[in-house]
């Protein structure tokens, strides 16, 4: 059993939990039905070992993250359609300007699904060009036992939960931290009809 787990204040860490109400979750997930029939999820494969990663994901905006078996990089199709990804909504946008009070927008939108059985390994977004730009990401579903690490894989962890609504944000001197999401718990939302989580990662790949 997973209990209730401390705030966890660093420098360069951020948590608005609950900055999304309900309404407003309905609308980004009622977007997302609607605008990824031509970005539809896919499942990607470990560039090393090749076994399919548990979470299944596609993106949003001028590029979008892929694993292939010469590594991890941005692009700017999708890797089955071959066409753009769509572009970011407003909504997500004017999240994005909120809360990074002005920072030039996004560029790419990272979108993952979890279902009840998927995880993410301990990792750090470093593939980025403009890594000064803080990294912001929206919690839609089934609540995360979310992991924060250091600068270094070996540094202390920390693990807290994501509730649905909730905004995280790495920047400054945790922009580049280890980070992944050991479980889900699966059914602790209604949100999504076919339960599971959705997180949306904002971050600029290109500098502006």
């Amino acid at each position: 059993m997973v209990r209730n787990m401390p705030a966890i204040k660093l420098e360069g860490f951020r948590l608005e939990a609950g900055y999304l109400d309900r309404s407003q979750q309905e609308s980004i997930v009622d977007w997302l039905k609607s605008h990824l029939a031509n970005a539809p999820f896919f499942t990607p494969r470990m560039p090393r070992s090749a076994k399919p990663m548990s979470v299944r994901m596609t993106s949003l905006g001028e590029f979008g993250w892929y694993a292939s078996p010469s590594g991890y990089q941005y692009i700017n199709r999708h890797p089955g359609t071959a066409r753009p990804f769509p572009a970011i909504p407003d909504m997500l946008l004017d999240i994005w300007t909120d809360i990074t009070k002005g920072e030039p927008l996004p560029d790419s939108c990272l979108v993952n699904y979890y279902d009840a059985h998927a995880r993410m390994g301990l990792h750090a977004d470093l593939d980025e060009d403009d890594r000064q730009a803080p990294v912001l990401s929206l919690s839609l579903g089934d609540t995360a036992i979310f992991r924060l690490g250091g600068l270094s894989r070996r540094d202390p962890t920390r693990s807290l939960k994501l509730h649905s609504g909730d905004v995280m944000v790495l920047e400054g001197p945790l922009r580049d931290a280890y980070h992944g999401v050991d479980r889900i718990l699966f059914g602790s939302s209604t949100l999504l009809s076919q339960g599971g989580r959705l997180n949306l990662t904002l971050r600029r790949v290109r500098k502006p």
